[in-house]
């Protein structure tokens, strides 16, 4: 740590504090912007399309977590194995687990590896995943939240061993209209725009903005629909999102599933079935062939734009979010 703290400016060194390592701290979220800009006093990464992870080592002790504090050491047993060939003995770091789809980040290939269970079916599991770090909030002894970002992503950089399956998430400065249209082009999700000087807050903040190419979300699912033609186990998803207390009617989702994402999706779904909806009451909802369900389940849901009666034109799935409770589900603005 002493040769890291040479690098910081008096000013940064009197931000940090020293305390014992947390076992759990909540990690920093980004809030939607429709405004794509650039400013010189703010970075842009990469908006990675995976499962968001907080890694915590102390010592020879290591875990995975996810944002609902879920342990994932045996989700993703390389990531662990790699972590554990790090030399630094204590740090926390945030970050996010991907899967590829050739180039672009796919949360629908990671569902096939999330899933998983037992040490076997992961070993031959043809998918690989990735975790990509990008903030550093604790290391040996000191709390690093009261450092800018900028001076947190040096730290990380130097503090951890960048070799597969872990690897640095790289920032650009600066000009964010031209990368962001780049990463369109490229088909990526989007961009995440970062003040440069900004402290990590354990909760959603404005200093961190998604500024993406194509709307997705997550959605809390509500019931579903009898199959039609040739298609086994249901129709289509009804999903919806929470504004003032109360489950708000979003459509169905028809598209995205294969033949064993119906399977599997009914077989939970069918589990937890009730007799009335969750829903508040809405002109649109259906109401023959259909099945309720308790507001158990987030879906992660791609879809070209929002309705003037809040319904989602040409909705597609790509998989189950275990990171969010239903009840914090809301319509991203």
């Amino acid at each position: 740590m002493d040769d890291l703290l040479k690098k910081l400016s008096d000013q940064e060194k009197e931000k940090l504090k020293k305390r014992e390592q947390p076992e759990w701290t909540n990690p920093m979220l980004a809030k939607l912007s429709h405004e794509i800009f650039s400013d010189k006093n703010w970075i842009y990464e990469r908006k990675l399309d995976g499962e968001r992870i907080l890694i915590f080592k102390k010592g020879s002790k290591i875990s995975l977590k996810s944002r609902n504090k879920k342990e994932l050491n045996e989700t993703y047993p390389e990531i662990v194995e790699a972590i554990k060939g790090q030399d630094a003995e204590n740090f926390i770091i945030d970050g996010e687990i991907v899967a590829f789809d050739g180039k672009i980040t796919s949360f629908s290939k990671l569902q096939t590896r999330m899933h998983l269970k037992g040490p076997e079916e992961i070993k031959e599991s043809k998918t690989r995943v990735y975790f990509y770090a990008f903030d550093i909030i604790y290391y040996e002894g000191y709390d690093l939240t009261k450092l800018g970002l900028i001076y947190r992503k040096a730290i990380l950089k130097e503090t951890v061993k960048f070799k597969d399956p872990v690897r640095f998430t790289p920032h650009r400065t600066e000009n964010g209209i031209k990368y962001h249209e780049e990463a369109c082009k490229k088909g990526w999700e989007g961009l995440i725009g970062k003040k440069a000087d900004s402290e990590y807050v354990h909760k959603r903040s404005s200093n961190w903005l998604k500024l993406k190419c194509v709307n997705q979300q997550e959605f809390v699912i509500g019931g579903y629909t009898d199959p039609e033609g040739e298609r086994n186990s249901f129709g289509a998803l009804l999903i919806g999102f929470y504004e003032n207390g109360e489950l708000q009617y979003a459509g169905k989702v028809g598209t995205g599933y294969d033949d064993k994402t119906l399977e599997d999706l009914h077989q939970k779904l069918s589990r937890i079935e009730k007799k009335n909806p969750e829903f508040a009451e809405n002109e649109d909802l259906p109401s023959k062939k259909v099945h309720w369900v308790t507001p158990k389940y987030v879906a992660e849901i791609g879809f070209t734009e929002w309705t003037d009666t809040n319904k989602l034109r040409h909705p597609r799935y790509l998989g189950l979010r275990r990171s969010k409770k239903p009840g914090e589900v809301i319509r991203e603005n």
